[in-house]
């Protein structure tokens, strides 16, 4: 099954349990794409301690699934891309949208 997430939300827990999410459909061998927008593109900042963001997006990353992010809503946020946070556009929300059997959003 294909599994689309769409993040919106930048609060610690909301963005880690999307993450832990992931990981846990990967684990079921699914394929999974996720989609921050939004707020959501601010995951890897508001990563603490114990909602570690960054380190559940490690995992889903380096377990293949794959991240995209709204390019507008980070520049918005004088955000820079990086692999953990690549500039993505609607094209690629829409097609992750369209191809996924489910679609969840946080």
């Amino acid at each position: 099954m294909k599994i689309g997430i769409v993040v919106a939300a930048n609060d610690a827990e909301t963005c880690w349990n999307a993450l832990r999410y992931a990981n846990f459909c990967l684990g079921q061998k699914e394929e999974v794409k996720i989609f921050f927008m939004g707020k959501g593109v601010e995951y890897q900042k508001v990563s603490t301690g114990k909602f570690n963001t960054v380190e559940q997006a490690g995992k889903f990353m380096q377990a293949g699934g794959k991240i995209y992010a709204c390019g507008s809503c980070m520049q918005s946020r004088e955000q820079e891309s990086s692999e953990a946070c690549p500039i993505s556009t609607m094209k690629d929300m829409y097609d992750i949208v369209k191809e996924s059997d489910r679609v969840v959003t946080f």
